[in-house]
């Protein structure tokens, strides 16, 4: 079994390193569990508007781990946040293969992967760029509320 925290060292630093990054994004690594955010999506205490991803004990067990978008408690006007969202960047979400839209409780959308290591790191920074190109939206709908 590959060390899965060392993938998401590996992870975390490939994204440190693309050339969008330093536009005012943050990176919460817990080991097996990430989370991609800006800084200003109200995210300090992880319940806000973010990008993650996790490989823990039951997704090594069911061999499948999510990519995945909330809008948690921390988001203000959540419900509405997420309803004006999905208005902006539902229809493109749903044309991204695998995504399947939330829009009920704090999900917006996943997208869930089989847990292959080959190429995973890879594989998690290409589900968490294609998820950054919401960044736009996101920034939109939180500066009209």
């Amino acid at each position: 079994m590959k060390d899965v925290k060392n993938v998401f060292r590996n992870l975390e630093k490939k994204l440190r390193h693309s050339s969008w990054f330093e536009h005012g994004w943050a990176i919460y690594n817990r080991g097996v569990y990430l989370q991609l955010y800006k800084v200003n999506w109200h995210n300090q205490n992880q319940g806000g508007v973010h990008f993650e991803t996790y490989i823990e004990a039951p997704q090594i067990k069911q061999k499948v781990f999510p990519v995945c978008m909330h809008a948690e408690e921390d988001c203000p006007s959540q419900p509405e946040f997420i309803q004006r969202f999905l208005a902006l960047e539902g229809e493109r979400i749903q044309d991204w293969k695998g995504y399947d839209i939330g829009g009920t409780g704090y999900s917006i959308c996943q997208r869930t992967l089989p847990l292959n290591f080959k190429n995973l790191e890879q594989r998690l920074f290409e589900e968490l760029s294609r998820l950054r190109q919401l960044e736009l939206s996101v920034d939109q709908v939180l500066n009209e509320l």
